[in-house]
């Protein structure tokens, strides 16, 4: 390719190699080719002038970049899809585009069209307007579509043809910045989670082969090295790393993972060397999916959202009887069109989708995942907090600290029993259980046949041929029947106290019992009176463990209200009876078993090393390692429901006092038009910034 350097200066080169020398997406495969250079930073391309910019840092060679580029031919450039930086660069570059057309097209009719083609000309255009208008009054609505046609019937009535132009061109200005707007927030938003990587190292008969990630499929392998990130969900096929998976579960520590495990989009190796054959293309992904649910959050939009909507349509009738009003009693069409051209409505319903998705983005950077904007609403308005207790309020790392035998058993027997249970079983009391059993030598190779899990009950299986369950004590005693004799009972009062218990009973007869260890956090008692002071009046705990654990933890906690040996459906049927008591509930919680309650509650938050499903169901999901982020979160959407209705009265005034400016005739209609769209665009660019910042500016 042929090229012109057009800027030389350190660590910037600006390339020219001609207009449309290369497509958008060729543009995109250009700029990922450059990125594998060594020292590039970054590298944008345009495809409208063919311009290539080239960032590098003191390791980079100028020469090199441009041998490069030289040496490409178009048939050896890739097209790729942009990455998130790229597509919002891109949103930037078609948003400056637009806007300089419309204003060189407006200034050239202006100057070079005469008079009579102007005049034809506002008249087309308004033909849309007046039909959207029309469109709107046959279905029964008075909207903003209605305002619009009759302020630019009203211009073109009196023969103001300049001023029905003007309103014409800053309505059609306004639209472009809400797309641009919207859509710039949005791919933000998208881009903080992408997987920025383009090429992949894919294992053929022949070797390693660098390939587009585009062009990876199911069932192909991949070869991914020490501090590469993982670019597709897939499956180890060879060789051994660990995994950091924070990006995913917020685990900070790395994960080992060997051949037959899975990993996932997004995570990183920080050692090792794996083949990962793939399971998901790169748009199947689990992040992808996450993505592409952000995308689709308008189906979530907020209660504040939609009574926005609302209340923009509602105005507008007002609005018009107030312009008739005006002029019924000036019958001056001046200042009936200054009326007209001032509306509250439009900065109502721009502003308020802003405000939420910039949360959501401000939230996905705090590594909260926030599945739609209504969920942040009910999140500032709630007044109860719902917490289940083992892996929620606690370490999620349990110990065990007795091991009691029961009958004829021995507790070494009890303790490898257990284990060879639980193993298969990734919870938080399993692992401690098999821990210990390792720690103290105990072998369990499988002697039993395959295992049955019940949710929140315990585990059933076959061993010798005698059934053996292990779980709670409402499964094994009370489910299972199994008999606690006056001897069991005698014994298991001397060692009750304040841990949990699972008990285990082989060919129905009771075995023995497992006594856990969980500490609470020890952020969790700061967490529950930060959420106190911030307006949480109902601080409950819900748990399947027993009384005296539950209790104690409530004591540790400040927690005044518990339930202690409750069932899932229990959970979520107390999260009904508080929401019919006409509470706001929030739900937190981790496991399989609190899923109902989760789907129960106003919005429902799940820990960052949750089950599958608790996190599939959770409104929100929290991928940091601590209880802070809820504090976080309810100060996020607190102030954004703050800002919102900042927005509301800054829009009320503004308007206001362009409405009584026309009306006294300081500024003509086009003017008052000009500065109610100039305010919205303020407003809705002011809903962009940073909640959490601006909140703790007040604060202090």
């Amino acid at each position: 390719m042929r090229y012109q350097i057009r800027y030389d200066g350190p660590g910037r080169l600006r390339l020219r190699l001609g207009q449309y020398a290369f497509t958008r997406e060729e543009g995109f495969g250009i700029a990922a080719l450059l990125r594998r250079r060594p020292g590039v930073l970054a590298v944008r391309t345009c495809c409208k002038n063919g311009s290539v910019l080239i960032m590098y840092d003191g390791a980079g060679k100028k020469e090199d970049y441009l041998s490069f580029v030289g040496g490409l031919r178009r048939c050896q450039i890739p097209q790729v899809e942009p990455t998130g930086e790229e597509d919002v660069q891109s949103i930037d570059l078609m948003f400056q585009e637009k806007i300089t057309a419309m204003i060189a097209k407006r200034l050239a009719e202006q100057l070079l069209l005469p008079v009579p083609l102007r005049m034809l000309r506002t008249g087309l255009r308004a033909a849309p307007f007046l039909w959207h208008g029309l469109k709107s009054l046959s279905k029964g609505r008075v909207n903003v579509s209605v305002l619009d046609a009759a302020a630019i019937t009203a211009s073109l009535w009196q023969g103001s043809f300049r001023s029905a132009s003007s309103i014409m061109f800053l309505l059609s200005l306004s639209d472009v910045l809400e797309d641009y707007t919207k859509k710039r927030t949005t791919s933000a938003l998208s881009a903080s989670l992408a997987v920025h990587i383009d090429t992949v190292w894919k294992i053929t008969g022949q070797g390693e082969v660098q390939v587009p990630l585009a062009e990876v499929e199911p069932g192909d392998q991949i070869r991914i090295r020490t501090g590469a990130m993982i670019p597709v969900d897939g499956k180890i096929c060879q060789g051994e790393a660990l995994v950091n998976e924070a990006s995913m579960t917020g685990e900070p520590l790395p994960a080992r993972k060997a051949e037959g495990d899975m990993v996932y989009a997004g995570t990183i190796i920080e050692e090792g060397s794996v083949a990962v054959e793939v399971m998901a293309r790169n748009d199947q992904t689990r992040i992808s999916r996450i993505m592409d649910m952000i995308e689709r959050s308008e189906e979530l939009k907020a209660g504040v959202q939609s009574k926005a909507e609302r209340l923009a349509d509602r105005i507008v009738p007002y609005h018009l009887l107030g312009a008739l009003a005006v002029y019924l009693f000036t019958r001056n069409a001046v200042k009936t069109l200054a009326v007209l051209t001032v509306d509250y409505s439009c900065a109502i319903k721009l502003s308020t989708p802003i405000a939420v998705i910039s949360a959501m983005r401000e939230a996905a950077g705090h590594r909260m995942m926030v599945k739609g904007g209504r969920y942040l609403e009910a999140f500032a308005e709630a007044d109860t907090i719902v917490f289940d207790k083992t892996g929620t309020l606690t370490e999620a790392c349990p110990q065990v600290s007795r091991v009691v035998a029961f009958g004829d058993f021995q507790r070494d027997e009890v303790l490898r029993t257990a284990a060879c249970l639980e193993e298969h079983f990734p919870h938080s009391v399993a692992k401690a259980i098999v821990k210990k059993a390792f720690e103290e030598g105990l072998r369990h190779e499988e002697r039993h046949a395959e295992v049955t899990y019940v949710v929140a009950h315990g585990i059933a299986s076959q061993l010798e041929g005698e059934k053996v369950i292990i779980g709670s004590p409402h499964f094994v005693f009370e489910d299972e029947g199994v008999p606690l004799t006056a001897e069991d009972q005698a014994k298991l009062a001397g060692v009750e106290g304040e841990d949990s218990a699972v008990y285990l009973a082989v060919g129905g007869r009771l075995a023995g019992a497992v006594f856990i260890h969980d500490p609470v956090r020890e952020e969790a008692a700061e967490v529950i009176t930060g959420l106190r002071r911030l307006g949480i009046k109902n601080v409950i705990l819900l748990t399947g463990d027993g009384e005296a654990a539950a209790k104690s933890a409530c004591r540790r906690l400040g927690i005044d209200h518990y339930l202690a040996r409750v069932l899932p459906e229990e959970k979520a049927a107390k999260v009904e009876r508080l929401k019919a008591e006409g509470r706001k509930v929030i739900m937190v919680g981790d496991g399989i078993n609190d899923s109902p309650a989760l789907s129960a509650a106003h919005v429902s938050v799940a820990m960052k090393d949750a089950s599958d499903l608790a996190r599939e169901v959770a409104d929100i999901a929290l991928l940091s390692a601590d209880l802070w982020e809820l504090l976080t979160l309810r100060r996020l959407s607190m102030a954004l429901m703050e800002r919102i209705s900042g927005n509301y009265r800054k829009i009320l005034w503004l308007n206001t006092a362009f409405l009584l400016l026309g009306l006294g005739g300081v500024i003509q209609p086009s003017v008052s038009a000009l500065c109610h769209n100039a305010s919205t665009v303020a407003i809705s660019a002011g809903s962009m910034r940073p909640l959490l910042e601006e909140r703790a500016k007040k604060e202090a």
